[in-house]
C-alpha cells in the first residue's frame, strides 16, 4: 500500500511538473511537496512499525549526499554569474568574425560545445542564443542555430564532471571518474554534435549572415574574472582527484578566491560584488534539484526503484540496450529525477565506479534531452526565448538529433570494446 501511494505522488507531482506552464504553479514548489509527503508516508509506516529509527538513518544518508550536489550547484552558478556580472563573456563574442552562415554555425556550436564543458549547459545556452539576434536577421536561420546550440550545450555538458547537473551527480555519487569520462565520453558526444551539424550545414543557403554585433562594453576587471572563473571551475576535478575531498571543496575554494578579489577590485560597487551576486542566483532551481532528489530517495528507500531494475534487467537484460533506452526517456522526462532513479536502481556494489553502464547513462541522459526541444532545462529556456514550438522542432530538428544520438552509442561502444575492459 506504501508503494501505491509514493508511485501516485510521485506520478501526480510530475505532471504538474510538466503542465508547469499550464497551471502557473512552479515546478520547484511542486516537487518540494513531492518530497515531503514521500517521507512522511515512509515515516508513518515505521512509526506504526514502531522502527522509526530505520527512516530517519536513511534520510540523514540521502541529504549528506545530496546537500554534497546542492552546496557544488550553487557555488559553480554563483562563479558564473560573478563572470555575466562582469560581461566576461565579451571575450566569446568578439570572437566571432565571419558573415558566412555555414562557418558561422560551426564557430557557434563548438564555442557552445566546448564552452558547456566547463560552464553548464543551462547557462551557455543562454549566453549563446542572447548572441542570436545580432549575428542573424532571418528568424529561420535563427531557429536552426538555437537549435543547434541546444544539441551543443547538452552534448558538451555529458563529457565533463562538470559540464551538467547529471554527471556531476554521477561524480560526486563515485559511479564516475572525471579523467575517465572525459577519455570516453569526448568523441561520442563530439559524433552526437557533428552529425546534425553537418546536415544543417548543407540546409543552410549561401547568403551572407547579416550581423549586428555590438560589442558589449567592458567591467573593470572583466577579463580578470573570466578566467579565474573558468580556472577554478577547472580546478574542481584535480582538487579532487589530488585530495579525494567532495567536489564541493574545490568550487568553495575558487568562490572563496574570487570574492576577496572582487572585495578589493570593486569596495564600492556593491553590485559587482558577491552578496550582490548572490540575489541572482537562480534559487528555484536549486530548490527544484533538492525536491526531485528527495523524492527520488524515498523510492529507493522503499524499494520501488529496486523492482524496477529487476524487471528491466528480466525483460530486456542487455544493459547497453537499457542504457540507450534512458536516453531516449531523457527526452520527454527530466534527466535529473531519470539519473537519480538509474542511480537508485543499481548499486555500487553491482556496478562499480566507471562500469559501462554510468559512462553510457553520462552520455544517454545528457545527449539523449536535445532529441524533443522539452527533454532538457536548455532546450526549454531556448524554446522561451526564440518562441520556438514543439511541433517545428520534432518536424525540422528531432530526426537529425536522434541519427547524431544513435551514433554516438555506436561510438561509444567501439571505444569500449577498444580501451574500456
Amino acid at each position: 500500500m506504501v508503494e501505491i501511494f509514493l508511485i501516485g505522488i510521485f506520478v501526480f507531482g510530475y505532471t504538474a511538473v510538466a503542465l508547469e506552464h499550464h497551471i502557473k504553479i512552479n515546478k520547484a514548489a511542486t516537487v518540494l511537496i513531492m518530497a515531503v509527503l514521500s517521507w512522511m508516508i515512509l515515516a508513518g509506516q515505521h512509526v506504526r512499525l514502531r522502527d522509526i529509527s530505520e527512516t530517519v538513518s536513511a534520510f540523514g544518508r540521502h541529504l549528506q549526499d545530496i546537500a554534497q550536489i546542492i552546496i557544488f550547484l550553487l557555488g559553480a552558478m554563483t562563479i558564473v554569474a560573478a563572470i555575466e556580472a562582469h560581461h566576461g563573456f565579451k571575450i566569446v563574442i568578439d570572437l566571432i568574425r565571419t558573415k558566412n552562415k555555414r562557418v558561422l554555425l560551426w564557430i557557434i556550436s563548438f564555442i557552445t560545445f566546448f564552452l558547456s564543458a566547463v560552464l553548464d549547459n543551462l547557462t551557455t545556452s543562454i549566453v549563446m542564443v542572447a548572441l542570436l539576434p545580432r549575428l542573424l536577421d532571418d528568424r529561420a536561420d535563427r531557429l536552426i542555430f538555437a537549435s543547434m546550440i541546444i544539441v551543443a550545450a547538452n552534448a558538451g555538458g555529458a563529457w565533463t564532471p562538470i559540464g551538467d547537473v547529471t554527471t556531476t551527480m554521477l561524480w560526486i555519487g563515485e559511479r564516475i571518474s572525471s579523467f575517465r569520462i572525459m577519455k570516453m565520453l569526448f568523441i561520442p558526444s563530439l559524433v552526437s554534435v557533428l552529425v546534425p551539424l553537418i546536415y544543417f550545414t548543407f540546409s543552410l543557403n549561401h547568403e551572407p549572415a547579416a550581423t549586428h554585433l555590438r560589442h558589449t562594453q567592458g567591467v573593470r576587471g572583466g577579463t580578470l574574472i573570466f578566467f579565474l572563473g573558468i580556472g577554478a571551475l577547472i580546478a574542481v576535478p584535480v582538487i579532487r582527484a589530488l585530495t579525494y575531498l567532495p567536489p564541493f571543496i574545490g568550487v568553495l575554494l575558487g568562490l572563496g578566491i574570487l570574492w576577496v578579489i572582487l572585495d578589493r577590485i570593486h569596495p564600492h560597487e556593491e553590485e559587482l560584488r558577491i552578496p550582490h551576486i548572490l540575489s541572482k542566483i537562480d534559487l528555484a532551481s536549486i530548490l527544484f534539484f533538492l525536491g526531485i532528489l528527495l523524492t527520488v530517495a524515498s523510492l529507493e528507500v522503499s524499494g520501488i526503484l529496486q523492482h524496477c531494475a529487476a524487471w528491466l534487467d528480466t525483460t530486456i537484460g542487455n544493459k547497453d540496450i537499457i542504457g540507450t533506452i534512458l536516453g531516449l526517456l531523457s527526452a520527454i522526462v527530466d534527466n535529473v529525477p531519470l539519473t537519480a532513479a538509474t542511480m537508485g536502481m543499481y548499486s555500487l556494489n553491482a556496478f562499480p565506479t566507471d562500469s559501462k553502464i554510468w559512462e553510457l547513462l553520462a552520455f544517454a541522459a545528457g545527449t539523449g534531452g536535445s532529441i524533443l526541444i522539452i527533454g532538457s532545462a536548455a532546450g526549454v529556456v531556448v524554446m522561451g526565448i526564440e518562441k520556438i514550438t514543439f511541433t517545428w522542432y520534432l518536424r525540422k530538428i528531432s530526426l537529425p538529433v536522434l541519427i547524431g544520438y544513435l551514433a554516438g552509442i555506436l561510438s561509444y561502444s567501439a571505444i569500449y570494446a577498444f580501451f574500456g575492459g
